[in-house]
């Protein structure tokens, strides 16, 4: 799987609004035109919920 760099991760989630849903959340970066494996980080993260960008970014990249 690639690096996702944190500016990648910016980008995807640009114009979300938090707190926010998982699913809401990968639609949104993929709206954004995400990586696929960015997509997927998110989509098998195991968090529900999003209180902020610091929460994503702990799921996705201390999940790994």
């Amino acid at each position: 799987m690639a690096d996702i760099s944190p500016i990648d991760m910016q980008k995807a989630l640009k114009g979300a609004n938090y707190p926010v849903g998982r699913n809401d959340l990968v639609a949104l970066a993929k709206q954004n035109g995400a990586d696929n494996d960015l997509i997927e980080k998110l989509s098998n993260c195991g968090a529900e919920q999003f209180d902020g960008p610091n929460d994503v970014q702990k799921a996705v990249f201390d999940g790994e």
